[in-house]
């Protein structure tokens, strides 16, 4: 594993690869506290830094990042994958329901684990779980904090209630 950190304007992030990929990335708040150390030894750098840190800064801004990097995501469950991989197909300024995304996944009766995994989700932002609210288009939980979650809702201009 190899850490390296992404500075934008809204504070460093930190982007953890695995040989697959992209496998973490946490928040400003997080990640200097809790992974600085971990990316200062990083010594080689890694060959989707670049896309990562590209795609990351186009999410910030509230558009749709050109390329995404490989992400390694076998930290999760087969059912957390799938929630990931259906918020995947959210497109920037749409939203989904939790209740909406179990549907989807063929469980529809999974609501709360579907809140579960966006909670798990390793690469926020990225595999954008900000785009899932709760019935009634309510914001929700976010692991980024609320406040990351209505910035990055409306800057994509995205309806929700608070």
């Amino acid at each position: 594993m190899e850490s390296l950190v992404i500075h934008t304007e809204d504070g460093d992030f930190v982007a953890t690869y695995s040989e697959q990929g992209l496998a973490r990335l946490n928040f400003p708040e997080t990640s200097r506290e809790q992974f600085v150390s971990e990316a200062a030894s990083a010594v080689r750098v890694s060959e989707w830094h670049d896309i990562t840190a590209k795609a990351l800064k186009e999410v910030l801004h509230g558009r749709v990042p050109e390329k995404l990097p490989p992400m390694d995501l076998a930290v999760g469950t087969e059912f957390q994958q799938s929630v990931w991989q259906a918020m995947r197909q959210i497109k920037t300024g749409q939203t989904r329901s939790y209740g909406e995304i179990a549907a989807i996944i063929g469980r529809p009766k999974a609501v709360r684990a579907v809140g579960g995994a966006c909670g798990a989700n390793p690469i926020p932002v990225l595999i954008p779980c900000h785009r899932v609210l709760a019935a009634h288009h309510r914001i929700g939980g976010f692991s980024g904090g609320m406040d990351w979650k209505r910035r990055l809702l409306g800057r994509e201009r995205a309806q929700y209630f608070q």
